[in-house]
């Protein structure tokens, strides 16, 4: 027979054991949303990290030729590129 405070400790860890479990489960899927952003957000930097003089390139244009007409520049050229690819 056991000892009836092993018996209740072993009970307590069972207890707790099992709520750590579901606590894990649900900080995972709150965490879930969260770690996909901070995911494409580091594929971003890398990004920018591995191409630091087409991002300073970038920047310089959008400062030299503003950001409206940037913007435009480059839909045209996202709008021509897509077409390319069809043909």
């Amino acid at each position: 027979m056991k000892d009836p405070h092993l018996q209740t400790l072993e009970e307590r860890r069972l207890e707790l054991v099992g709520r750590s479990t579901a606590q894990r489960a649900a900080i995972v899927a709150n965490v879930a949303p969260i770690a996909a952003r901070t995911a494409a957000l580091d594929r971003a930097l890398g990004t920018v990290r591995r191409h630091p003089v087409l991002v300073a390139a970038v920047a310089a244009a959008a400062t030299l030729i503003g950001g409206r007409r940037l913007f435009g520049l480059v839909a045209r050229g996202v709008t021509l590129f897509a077409l390319m690819r069809k043909l």
